[in-house]
């Protein structure tokens, strides 16, 4: 997280919103060699207090999980490259703007079988995004298959004991320089995240989700 308090201020909801839609990550710990690393989708609790996902049950990260072990899931939002040019401010330096939400706690396998349950609640809650495509169920699967492919995965979840939020949106300049820097950014047409960061920089207080902005017209 960067260390600078301008960019710290976001609520723990807004933080939990964005970790909620974007609902993948890198899941983090230490092994024996060294850091474990693992990409994963997730989903958090109502109260953003456990984050539920599986894993490769020949992985690492699951062999690493004979006890409980301290872990956290990175959460990168939109980033991108801010030019000097943009403020038109003189002495100033190239720069990064980026969001990322860091969920920090004890990762811990479930009961095996909290696997079909869980399958089924991840599957529902992404597939309702898709609406109104009808939904796809684990009931579409051959029971056999649908068995063995079971057996490959396992159950783990994240007790989220905090989250650290860096929202680097140029704060820590004018209003009018970052304005500026949002709407340049939105015109270079780098890539999609940058729309998405000039968005959120020319609100950079308002306690909007990414999917709220992603929704708003431009």
């Amino acid at each position: 997280m960067h260390p600078n308090p301008a960019f710290r201020q976001t609520p723990e909801a807004r933080n939990l919103a964005l970790a909620r839609d974007r609902a993948f990550g890198i899941l983090c710990l230490n092994g024996t060699d060294g850091p474990l690393l693992s990409h994963v989708p997730f989903l958090l609790s109502e109260d953003g207090r456990t984050a539920d996902l599986h894993l490769v049950r020949s992985g690492p990260v699951a062999r690493a999980l004979a006890t409980p072990q301290p872990a956290v899931i990175a959460i990168s939002g939109p980033d991108g490259y801010v030019s000097p040019d943009w403020y038109g401010l003189e002495d100033q330096v190239p720069t990064w703007n980026y969001v990322a939400i860091h969920l920090r706690g004890t990762l811990a396998l479930l009961p095996g079988e909290a696997m079909r349950p869980m399958l089924d609640h991840q599957s529902a809650h992404f597939e309702a995004r898709l609406a109104p495509k009808p939904p796809w169920t684990t009931a579409k699967m051959p029971p056999d298959l649908m068995e063995r492919m079971m057996r490959q995965i396992v159950p783990a979840r994240l007790t989220i004991a905090t989250v650290d939020g860096t929202w680097k949106l140029s704060q820590n300049k004018p209003d009018a320089a970052r304005e500026r820097a949002a709407r340049q950014m939105a015109g270079a047409h780098v890539r999609s995240d940058c729309a998405l960061l000039s968005a959120l920089m020319l609100a950079p207080t308002d306690h909007e989700t990414e999917a709220d902005v992603r929704k708003a017209p431009t």
